[in-house]
């Protein structure tokens, strides 16, 4: 049995299989999957499971180096990080069109029910030592 809290096989998977600077995307259930990133499904229903659950737990999995954001969900939080965006580092942020071309070059996208405008973070990989 594993020790740490994210029990979903084929997310756990795709994050031992991240690389340095390699990109994991976890996105709202309306933001764009464009073709080629591997598209991981969590969406239940609306609201389930929420960004910030699905952050937390990736969060226990995941070494991150750096985050970006959609300038826009920093302005819908009246200009202060949203309450699901709880990251290790500072993140970067970008304008939503710039983000969704980011996501592009993703390794991995994890697709929630969360349905918050903007509600979407981009996790590049670091490393451990």
């Amino acid at each position: 049995m594993k020790r740490t809290p994210l029990l979903h096989a084929e997310l756990a998977q795709a994050i031992a299989c991240l690389g340095h600077g390699d990109m994991l995307v976890i996105g709202d259930a309306g933001l764009p999957i464009p073709p080629g990133p591997r598209r991981i499904d969590l969406a239940l229903t609306p609201g389930i499971p929420a960004v910030a659950d699905v952050l937390r737990v990736v969060l226990t999995e995941m070494q991150v180096e750096k985050a970006i954001l959609a300038v826009e969900a920093i302005e819908l939080s009246d200009g202060r990080l949203p309450a699901w965006c709880t990251l290790p580092v500072e993140p970067r942020a970008v304008p939503h069109e710039e983000f969704k071309r980011l996501s592009a070059q993703a390794r991995v996208m994890v697709r929630t029910g969360e349905c918050t405008p903007y509600a979407n973070v981009i996790l590049i990989a670091g490393v451990t030592f």
